[in-house]
């Protein structure tokens, strides 16, 4: 992988959006690296799941990686004043 191949640690890999939060809930990683589109349905269970996490943990620094350029997730997600969340 990428990142431990360039000395992360990875706490975590999921595969479908609503494991997200509980995973993080377990791990309490520095940082989340999410998908935008994910399964069970890959339309927007990585924002959402994004959203969750920043309620659950705040402060919780949150990239969000997207091939679709959707301005409105990047809008929903940056909206409000967050701090500590990057869409890409």
């Amino acid at each position: 992988m990428l990142l431990t191949s360039a000395g992360h640690e990875v706490a975590a890999v999921v595969g479908t959006g609503p494991e997200i939060v509980p995973a993080l809930l377990e791990h309490r990683p520095d940082v989340a690296v999410l998908d935008v589109r994910m399964p069970p349905g890959f339309r927007d269970e990585g924002l959402r799941a994004a959203r969750a996490a920043r309620e659950e943990i705040p402060g919780l620094p949150v990239l969000v990686l997207s091939q679709y350029v959707e301005e409105s997730y990047a809008a929903e997600l940056l909206g409000g004043g967050s701090s500590g969340v990057g869409y890409l």
